[in-house]
């Protein structure tokens, strides 16, 4: 195995709660060419000082602070500061298997186009886990495989084929260096889909580890990613402009017009996201903001001229408001997310 160098990039905000697992984690990594780069992006707490501490006791540590632009502006810092040959990316709340980095750079060769991808478990904090495995069977992929099973199968499915999170994966720098142009720091819901996907659809190599869960994704109820949040409508607006522009720019033709259905496609599934978020998080406007956004002419369009397969049961109940808005189908969605938040 070469020793390439792997900068690991890990965005920090307000996390003195986690962050020693976080970092100890990648220090007891058994993969020792590593540059650690903390980007503190503004915190409040204490982190910066950690960040800081931590510097002082390894080499390999490097701290950057930053005034508050959010989590892409923070991990594009960290990529524009890092020098390694390959990029991982650890959220600050989450940690890693000692083994990851090792088991991992093993299926590197050098390709500046290659992503090496493992899976995930998501950490809860009653102690329960999940594991999440990529669907895509694991193994190599060259281009051409890329291109048949790959590409075609990253938009528009209920259930992601490759996981689309920047997190859990090697990417050769050049990949993350050529499209950080789309990653707009306004996104901040799905936000690594402005990188991951373009990513993907770039790469010359692609790995899939056999069932690795490495990476544990801590599951908080209080952070932002699972709270109301009243601009998610806009945000998926510009995530799907974000979307239709990476299409744009890498394909054309008829395979253009099919990636943009698929694109379609999968702005349902994220208004499934959205809906989700107006019947769990806003007892008192959910009604008014759900029936907005469904009779509105552009979802009324989308939802008549963009059939998608829905089996999940939850979906399928938000997906019959979508079809048919009104006071009753909205009432039940919201019962079926305060029955359903009960239970978990």
């Amino acid at each position: 195995m070469k020793d390439y160098k792997i900068s690991i990039i890990v965005p920090v905000y307000n996390a003195e709660k986690y962050l020693e697992k976080c970092v100890d984690s990648l220090l007891n990594q058994t993969y020792c060419n590593l540059e650690i780069l903390l980007i503190d992006d503004g915190s409040k707490d204490t982190s910066g000082q950690l960040c800081d501490e931590y510097v002082k006791k390894d080499t390999r540590i490097h701290a950057v602070h930053k005034e508050n632009g959010g989590l892409i502006s923070a991990w594009k810092k960290g990529v524009e500061v890092s020098s390694g040959q390959y990029l991982c990316f650890v959220d600050s709340d989450d940690w890693i298997d000692e083994s990851m980095i090792e088991e991992m750079a093993e299926k590197l060769t050098g390709n500046e186009r290659e992503i090496i991808a493992s899976d995930y478990i998501i950490e809860k904090e009653d102690g329960s886990q999940k594991y999440v495995w990529q669907q895509l069977p694991s193994g190599e992929y060259d281009r051409a495989a890329i291109l048949k099973e790959v590409i075609p199968n990253l938009l528009g499915r209920e259930n992601r084929y490759v996981t689309i999170s920047r997190c859990m994966k090697l990417f050769g720098r050049k990949l993350i260096e050529d499209n950080m142009k789309y990653s707009d720091p306004a996104v901040v819901m799905s936000e690594d889909t402005t990188i991951t996907l373009p990513s993907l659809i770039d790469c010359d190599r692609l790995f899939i580890m056999d069932h690795k869960a490495y990476y544990h994704y801590l599951y908080l109820t209080g952070s932002m990613a699972h709270k109301y949040d009243k601009n998610m409508y806009e945000n998926m607006q510009l995530l799907r402009r974000v979307i239709l522009q990476i299409l744009n720019d890498k394909f054309e033709g008829d395979e253009l017009t099919v990636r943009q259905k698929q694109a379609d496609q999968e702005h349902i599934f994220m208004l499934m996201l959205v809906l989700k978020n107006e019947a769990r998080g806003n007892p008192k406007g959910y009604r008014k903001n759900i029936l907005d956004i469904c009779r509105s002419r552009e979802v009324r369009e989308l939802i008549r001229n963009t059939p998608v397969e829905v089996k999940l049961n939850a979906n399928r109940l938000i997906y019959l408001v979508m079809k048919r808005p009104g006071l009753l189908t909205c009432t039940l969605l919201r019962l079926a997310m305060i029955w359903y938040y009960r239970k978990k």
